[in-house]
C-alpha cells in the first residue's frame, strides 16, 4: 500500500487545516471537545453547518447523495479537524456511520427523510445500543418492540448514552422476536426523541456534564416505517456499523494534538530532557503512529470495497492504546501538576477511558483479533 498523498488530497488537507485554524481558536471557550450546554449544541450545529456548505462533510458518501464516494477525503477530514480539537461531537457519528447504515438498509423515504437533515449538520443523534444487564454484549439486550398494527410499541432501557440529552433521533436496537441463535431477533430503529414515554436522565461521570445518559422507553409508539432493515435482521447492520465506527473516528489525531501540548509544557518547564520523560513521550509517540497506520490499513481495504474484517479490530485496539500511551506519558511528565484540574492528564484520561469503552471495549478488541485473526481457539 502506498502512503504518499497525491497533489490534490495535500491541497485539501491544507485548505481544510487553514479554514479550521483560522475559525476555532476563537470559539475555544465553548469546549469544543464536549456537548454539554445550549452554547456547545449551537456551536457543533454551526461548524458543521460550515462543513456542509463547503462540500465536505460527507466525501464518503455516494455521488447521489451528496458525497464524492471518497474514502480518503474523509479519513483527512477527520485527522484535520480531530487534530485541532474540533466541535462536531454527535455530529460525527452522523456522517461516519449511521448515514452509511441508512443508505445500505434504507428505504427511499428514510433516505429523503434523514440524509439532507445529517448532511446539512441540523440534527444530533445517540445511539441506543448498552443496557444495564448488555454492556459489550449486545447480544443479551432486553429492550422490546411489539408489532401492533401500523405501530411498533417500545418498552426497555438504555444506559452509557451519550448526547441523548440534545438528540433528535436515536439509533435504536430492541428485540423484535425470539433469539433463535445469540444474535436472532434483533431489530433497528430510526427513533425520533419526542415520542411520548422516552424519559432521560443524565449520569454523572468524571468524563464531564452531560457526557452519560439513561434512557427510559415506557409504551413508546412509533411508525413500522422507523424500522431500518428487515424485522429481526438487525445484528448484520450492528456489525456492520461497528466496522464503520472502529475505524471512522481517528483518535490518534487527538491524542497526537495533546501530545504535542504535552512536549510544549516539558520544554518550558526544563523536564524534557529527563529519561523518564522521554521515554514515555516518544513511546506514546510511537503509539499515535502505529495507530494511524493501523487505520489507513483498514481504510484501504474500505476504499477498495473489499468486506470488513481484522485491520478494523487491530485499528481500533491500537487507538485505544495510543489514547492510554498518551495518559500515562502525560502523568509522567507532569508530575504533581498531573492533579491540577482541567491538566492535560485529565483531559487525556478522560479521554482514553471514553476510547476504551466504545464501540466495544478494548478487551473485546483484543478477543476479536485473538479469534479472527490469530486464529486462537477460545477458553
Amino acid at each position: 500500500m502506498n502512503f504518499d498523498w497525491s497533489p490534490e488530497q495535500v491541497a485539501f488537507r491544507a485548505e481544510l487545516g487553514a479554514f479550521a485554524d483560522s475559525v476555532l481558536p476563537e470559539h475555544r471557550a465553548a469546549d469544543p471537545r464536549h456537548i454539554s450546554s445550549a452554547e456547545g449544541v449551537e456551536l457543533s450545529k454551526w461548524f458543521v453547518r460550515e462543513l456542509s456548505d463547503r462540500g465536505w462533510l460527507a466525501p464518503h458518501w455516494p455521488q447521489e447523495f451528496g458525497g464524492l464516494d471518497d474514502t480518503w477525503r474523509h479519513i483527512i477530514l477527520g485527522e484535520e479537524m480531530w487534530s485541532r480539537g474540533e466541535p462536531r461531537g454527535p455530529q460525527y457519528m452522523n456522517v461516519n456511520w449511521i448515514a452509511p447504515l441508512i443508505l445500505l438498509a434504507g428505504t427511499d423515504e428514510q433516505k429523503a427523510q434523514h440524509l439532507p437533515r445529517i448532511r446539512a449538520g441540523d440534527v444530533f443523534w445517540c445511539q441506543g445500543f448498552s443496557e444495564p444487564e448488555a454492556g459489550s454484549d449486545l447480544a443479551s439486550l432486553r429492550t422490546r418492540a411489539v408489532r401492533d398494527g401500523d405501530e411498533y410499541v417500545i418498552d426497555g432501557q438504555k444506559i452509557w448514552t451519550s448526547y441523548a440529552h440534545v438528540a433528535d433521533f436515536c439509533f435504536l436496537l430492541a428485540r423484535t422476536g425470539p433469539a433463535g441463535g445469540r444474535h436472532d431477533g434483533i431489530s433497528v430503529f430510526l427513533l425520533p426523541m419526542d415520542r411520548p414515554g422516552i424519559e432521560v436522565r443524565e449520569i454523572p461521570a468524571l468524563a464531564g456534564e452531560h457526557q452519560f445518559h439513561e434512557v427510559f422507553l415506557t409504551d413508546v409508539r412509533v411508525p413500522a416505517s422507523c424500522l431500518l432493515g428487515e424485522e429481526g435482521k438487525g445484528w448484520r447492520l450492528v456489525r456492520q456499523l461497528l466496522t464503520y465506527e472502529r475505524v471512522g473516528s481517528p483518535r490518534y489525531a487527538a491524542a497526537a494534538l495533546a501530545l504535542d501540548e504535552l512536549a510544549v509544557w516539558a520544554r518550558v518547564n526544563g523536564v524534557l530532557d529527563d529519561p523518564v520523560v522521554l521515554r514515555a513521550l516518544g513511546r506514546a509517540r510511537a503509539s499515535c503512529e502505529v495507530a494511524r497506520l493501523l487505520t489507513y490499513r483498514a481504510m484501504d481495504d474500505r476504499a477498495k470495497r473489499l468486506p470488513p474484517g481484522g485491520p478494523a479490530y487491530t485499528a481500533r485496539a491500537a487507538m485505544v492504546r495510543a489514547e492510554r500511551d498518551v495518559a500515562t506519558a502525560a502523568a509522567a511528565t507532569l508530575g504533581q501538576s498531573a492533579l491540577e484540574e482541567d491538566s492535560i492528564y485529565e483531559r487525556q484520561l478522560n479521554s482514553s477511558m471514553t476510547a476504551g469503552v466504545a464501540t466495544g471495549t478494548y478487551e473485546v478488541q483484543l478477543n476479536l483479533i485473538a479469534r479472527l485473526c490469530l486464529g486462537l481457539p477460545r477458553r
